[in-house]
């Protein structure tokens, strides 16, 4: 939802980091993957049972280097591999957060973050699918800025969800309810996704 009005601001700074580490011989792939391993670091850590502020750096970190990935190819060129890779990196971090917090305490958590990890895959399953078939049509949009894909907004975002997992690093003990309620708003951004694309598609 605030994706769109965050990339007028963020992405100006970010083009200009993109173009310095592009010129200093640093790839878009390495950036991507560096990335997946801060996010997975930062899952590690919720899932050993240590303090959930201490995951917010390499989180944090590792969300900047998303954003700079994207940055670099648009200096170097982007490539289909590319955009492949950053997304299906970008999901597994989505999965690891909430697979996490069931890990580091089962009995509450372990419920909703299946929950949350089915609504991530309904959430997924509407976008993909959709980028798929506006792939095959040539449909284009920048509005998310420049994507690799059809990227098709909705209720919750990138945006939104990196905002979450920090509330839950700062705020653990409301996982369980902030699984349910983001899970439904997940739920609710996927059936409007799907209403979007019979009007566009059908």
């Amino acid at each position: 939802m605030f994706d769109t009005a965050l990339r007028r601001i963020i992405d100006p700074p970010l083009n200009r980091a993109g173009r310095t580490l592009a010129a200093r011989g640093w790839g878009a792939d390495r950036i991507t993957l560096a990335g997946l391993g801060l996010g997975l670091a930062a899952a590690a850590l919720i899932a050993a049972g240590a303090p959930t502020g201490l995951a917010l750096l390499p989180l944090l970190a590792g969300r900047l280097a998303d954003g700079l990935d994207g940055a670099v190819a648009r200096a170097h060129g982007k490539t289909d591999f590319g955009g492949y890779l950053d997304i299906a990196c970008d999901f597994a971090l989505y999965a690891a957060v909430p697979l996490a917090f069931a890990l580091r305490a089962p009995d509450e958590n372990a419920v909703p973050a299946a929950f949350l990890l089915a609504t991530f895959y309904i959430n997924a399953a509407s976008f993909l699918g959709f980028a798929t078939m506006a792939a095959k049509r040539g449909l284009e949009t920048t509005a998310q800025g420049e994507k690799s894909l059809y990227y098709a907004a909705g209720l919750l975002e990138g945006g939104e969800t990196i905002a979450f997992f920090v509330l839950l690093c700062l705020w653990p003990a409301a996982f369980p309810a902030g699984a349910w309620v983001f899970g439904g708003l997940c739920l609710v951004t996927a059936t409007a996704r799907i209403l979007n694309a019979r009007r566009l598609l059908g």
